[in-house]
């Protein structure tokens, strides 16, 4: 169970030792006007072991002005977590309003993304929770980064598997494992929950952290979905592709 330093100190003296609990240790705020992509540390990794959790987690927003910030202190953060014995866990998300070009999003592009997930495993992020892909060739549309045309014509294709065993191997070869994010609530969630789970498990990843599409729903619901993403892994039907 995932959440900020307020919601698990609330509860942290009945669950701490029942349910493990990862502590977030920096959030984006949007009141601050105009609002702006940039996470800032809210709690500390002596807080979070302090309330018996099993590791912290933080964002880095790749490729915003803000990033080479985050990524100092989150690196410093996660080296004390692991001297205290807690694992840590990366959204390693994209936040730039230049990754959208000609109408098409390259936030969740493999290529840009797997960037992303290759920098979080070099802070020693232990899972990496990425977006799974949607498209390809952010680099090249963008004509910014560091690519290479085997990239696409044999590392991946536009196959959804494959684009996420990408994103596997850029952590590190799966190293570190990568899960994916559930996504937005909307229309037909336990449909697409266990369609991404699906994809998540046969490219190699790890699992699906799902939170939205879960938790705003009725009690029913969300467990319903919730178990049907735990049925996709313990599925031993469902294997590598």
């Amino acid at each position: 169970m995932a959440s900020t330093v307020g919601v698990l100190g609330s509860v942290a003296r009945l669950y701490a030792h029942r349910i493990p609990l990862i502590v977030k240790i920096n959030h984006n705020e949007l009141l601050t006007y105009p609002n702006a992509y940039d996470q800032r540390l809210s709690a500390s990794v002596d807080h979070a072991f302090d309330l018996g959790a099993v590791a912290v987690g933080a964002t880095i927003y790749y490729g915003s002005e803000e990033s080479r910030r985050q990524i100092e202190e989150i690196s410093e953060a996660f080296q004390h977590a692991h001297e205290l014995g807690l694992f840590t866990v990366l959204w390693a998300y994209l936040r730039n309003a230049a990754f959208k070009k000609d109408g098409v999003d390259y936030h969740s592009a493999a290529d840009p993304a797997g960037q992303a997930n290759h920098l979080a495993v070099t802070i020693q992020a232990d899972i990496v929770k990425q977006k799974q892909p949607t498209n390809n060739g952010g680099f090249t549309a963008l004509k910014f980064g560091k690519t290479d045309d085997r990239v696409y014509r044999q590392l991946s294709s536009d196959h959804p598997i494959d684009l996420t065993r990408y994103q596997v191997v850029n952590c590190y070869m799966g190293q570190a494992p990568l899960m994916n994010s559930g996504g937005a609530s909307g229309d037909n969630d336990l449909q697409q929950a266990v369609k991404t789970a699906v994809v998540n498990k046969r490219a190699g990843g790890a699992g699906l952290i799902s939170g939205r599409k879960a938790f705003q729903k009725p009690m029913d619901e969300g467990v319903e979905l919730l178990n049907a993403i735990q049925d996709v892994y313990l599925d031993e039907s469902i294997t590598v592709a």
